[in-house]
């Protein structure tokens, strides 16, 4: 115990356990800071191996997702493709209106060849005369009896066929 007294009046022995002191202390806070850091650096590694999932599951939604618009765009086009050339060739079919128009010029002239002098007034009245005959064939029983028996409720021995419209066909 003399020895220890001895060694701690010497001024070497203060100063070198002073040293050692703030040595143990800087190694401490050293090996506290290596420890957080390490730990810190766990966390931040499963932190980006979460994130990389989420955005490998994110980018494969976002890939499937994209696929399926991408095919319902291309049936569209189609679709509109397909539209556009039916309503050109809806556009070049003669309406009922024209094809009524056709069947009531028809029978103004095959009226007019019967009565040839005084073309304007024999064709307006050939053209009226068409056009009534029309109305009367679509409306009431000579509608019913040509939809029934077409042979009986056809047009006039003096007229020639009528055209079959497509609204006959469809039941309108």
């Amino acid at each position: 115990m003399d020895f220890l007294i001895e060694a701690l009046k010497q001024e070497f022995v203060w100063g070198l356990l002073t040293g050692l002191l703030v040595a143990g202390f800087i190694w401490k806070s050293s090996f506290s800071h290596r420890r957080r850091d390490a730990r810190e650096i766990k966390r931040i590694e499963a932190e980006f191996k979460e994130l990389q999932g989420h955005l490998n599951t994110q980018l494969k939604i976002n890939a499937t997702g994209n696929e399926s618009l991408l095919g319902e765009l291309e049936k569209l086009r189609q679709q509109n493709e397909n539209l556009r050339v039916l309503n050109s060739s809806l556009q070049q079919k003669p309406g009922r209106g024209e094809l009524r128009q056709l069947q009531a010029h028809d029978i103004a002239v095959s009226t007019l060849r019967e009565q040839a002098p005084g073309f304007a007034a024999a064709w307006e009245k050939a053209l009226r005369h068409a056009d009534t005959e029309l109305e009367a064939a679509d409306s009431g029983l000579k509608k019913l009896v040509r939809r029934v028996i077409p042979g009986l409720g056809g047009p006039t021995a003096s007229t020639p066929p009528a055209i079959e419209m497509e609204g006959d066909k469809e039941g309108k």
